[in-house]
């Protein structure tokens, strides 16, 4: 099976589209729908600008966070991640604000590992993979929404237990450990210090 590229396969056609809300954080559209089978519909799109989900990992210890998620209301740990409320043209800044907003770190070196789409079945955000080395303290510099922000560090494995345990449940969080576990196989890293 040859994979999907971009529209190609389009089996739906926008007829009209309208936004019904929109704050600082997102925007929110309703779309009049034209599917292949003839049928029509509508669709509902939250668009949120890119964002960034961070692994800070350093001689074998991964830096996490833990906050109250008020979607599902409980509190969750998860790798730092976030975004500006704006369009960004270099991800890596990104990161690397994120970085500092939220665990107070500096890094010496920044991979890219990728770029997911976010519950795309609803919302149109990207998120942006780093791979954050060689860790160095700095002052945080939080938002007014991370006031409850708790932030841990954890061998790998206690990590990966937690996230196997389901206390890790947070799917950016899961699917950029797989990014970087193929990163490291990839370039025949088999060391945890990285």
């Amino acid at each position: 099976m040859e994979p999907v590229e971009n529209s190609a396969g389009r089996t739906i056609t926008t007829l009209s589209s309208r936004e019904v809300y929109r704050n600082h954080w997102m925007r929110l559209r309703e779309d009049e729908i034209l599917r292949s089978n003839g049928q029509k519909g509508i669709y509902g799109v939250v668009e949120k600008d890119d964002s960034a989900i961070i692994l800070p990992i350093d001689n074998g210890r991964v830096w996490l966070v833990e906050q109250y998620r008020y979607t599902i209301e409980e509190r969750a740990l998860e790798l730092p991640q976030g975004g500006w409320e704006m369009e960004i043209e270099h991800p890596e800044e990104l990161a690397r604000g994120e970085l500092r907003e939220e665990i107070g770190m500096d890094a010496a070196e920044m991979h890219s590992l990728g770029m997911l789409w976010i519950a795309y079945g609803f919302t149109r955000q990207k998120q942006h993979v780093f791979l954050a080395t060689g860790l160095t303290p700095t002052h945080t510099e939080p938002d007014d929404e991370e006031h409850d922000l708790k932030t841990y560090s954890m061998t790998v494995e206690e990590f990966e237990q937690r996230m196997l345990d389901g206390t890790i449940r947070d799917s950016c969080t899961l699917a950029a450990w797989g990014l970087y576990l193929m990163w490291k196989a990839r370039n025949g890293l088999v060391s945890t210090q990285l």
